[in-house]
């Protein structure tokens, strides 16, 4: 689904590389971005998104770590799946489109 992200946001740059930073470091990059954009929604929707994605993916990291024989294995698994959901997640962002994953993207839309 394509969403108009042409214009600024109010951080003084164009919509669709601010939602392209927000996923840049993590959820880090997106909890800064959120804090800051005000107004527009397809920023906030992509940085909101950008934090539950990767603070559960940092949580389960940590939990997997924990568990014996299998949890090399899951943590592996999960940075791969990490790595392959940062690269989607900033060209769909860069290319103006409202990516929405299951669960993550529902909870970014309610409070984008």
């Amino acid at each position: 689904m394509k969403y108009v992200s042409q214009g600024k946001s109010s951080l003084k740059m164009e919509a669709n590389m601010a939602a392209l930073l927000s996923y840049l470091l993590g959820f880090i990059s997106g909890v800064i971005i959120y804090a800051l954009e005000k107004e527009n929604k397809f920023v906030r929707f992509h940085a909101m998104q950008s934090i539950v994605v990767f603070a559960s993916l940092f949580v389960l990291n940590i939990v997997t770590k924990a568990l014996p024989i299998v949890g090399w294995f899951a943590t592996s698994l999960l940075g791969i799946i990490g790595i392959i959901l940062w690269i989607i997640l900033m060209i769909k962002a860069y290319q103006g489109e409202y990516f929405k994953l299951p669960f993550a993207g529902d909870i970014a839309e309610r409070n984008s």
